[in-house]
């Protein structure tokens, strides 16, 4: 089932519908849990909103709904503190209970095409919150990117989520399944519409150390970048205040708010800072004219 709330409320082959006039899609995925997806996608969304625009926003995390539950935890704290913080609408795209592949495939495709319709109508901008797995829902999810946002942890243990190098020259010896996928998602995007997949990878969790195996892997990033074709994001580094504001729904962004108990300490700033230079690299046409509001 498609589930949602907003704050009115309380929250074959893979080619989407395109409708005439459609809201730009982010796609936060990889196939690895532990990487930051959830964290990133909450923050896109608040940060968006801050901007001026409309978000919604879709978990198909089946198993995890770290965004459903995080939003869960925004509007409690909402209602009880009376704050006036900014919510996407947010729809909950459950997995299919039928036996049947194709039947379930096809529940499946229908569930999502809904909730995409019904947010695009009103929004700027839908953030889709990918399972950390190899589903059909996760691969439909990756056709309709305008832009994929892949979060990964900075460390060559994470690295064949998107191919193998060699470990002494570093150079590209195959692209994972992941980049295939990705590849397939774009060849079939290309046509059915103009609209190319920007994809970006987020180099998660960064040492601010220059040690030695950070830059061997921003080296190889840097050779793979070239040959399946993606950008390079810094990404979030390593904070505490991530785990921390969950249990609230905060996010970095509402702690100067009226009634957020969190010191706002020069950590945050930075923090702050690199979601700022997130959003400036994505290059979003929705944000021209637009002043980040954070």
């Amino acid at each position: 089932m498609a589930d949602g709330f907003s704050p009115q409320g309380a929250a074959a082959e893979l080619a989407p519908v395109t409708p005439k006039k459609s809201a730009r899609v982010i796609v936060v995925g990889n196939e690895k849990g532990g990487a930051g997806k959830s964290t990133v996608s909450v923050h896109l969304c608040i940060g968006l909103l801050r901007s001026g625009l409309k978000v919604g926003a879709i978990d198909l995390d089946v198993r995890q709904r770290s965004l459903t539950r995080y939003m869960e935890n925004r509007m409690r704290w909402i209602r009880s503190t009376g704050a006036q913080l900014p919510m996407p609408e947010i729809i909950r795209v459950d997995a299919s209970d039928e036996r049947n592949l194709d039947m379930a495939e096809a529940e499946e495709r229908e569930r999502l095409e809904t909730s995409y319709k019904r947010l695009q109508a009103s929004c700027d901008i839908i953030v889709i919150d990918a399972p950390g797995g190899n589903t059909f829902l996760s691969r439909l999810a990756h056709t309709y990117a305008d832009t994929l946002i892949t979060p990964l942890n900075d460390s060559f243990v994470d690295f064949d989520l998107l191919g193998d190098v060699n470990p002494q020259t570093l150079e590209v010896i195959r692209p994972s399944f992941y980049s295939e996928m990705v590849w397939n998602c774009r060849k079939q995007k290309a046509q059915t519409s103009r609209r190319p997949i920007d994809w970006i990878v987020m180099r998660n969790r960064m040492s601010p150390l220059e040690a030695r195996n950070k830059l061997k892997v921003g080296e190889a990033l840097n050779n793979l970048a070239k040959r399946i074709g993606f950008r390079m994001a810094a990404g979030l580094s390593e904070r505490v205040i991530y785990r921390e504001l969950f249990p609230t729904g905060l996010t970095l962004l509402d702690l100067t708010e009226h009634q957020s108990s969190v010191n706002f300490t020069m950590s945050h700033v930075a923090a702050r800072q690199e979601l700022r230079d997130l959003l400036i690299l994505m290059r979003l046409p929705e944000m021209s004219g637009q002043e980040i509001g954070f």
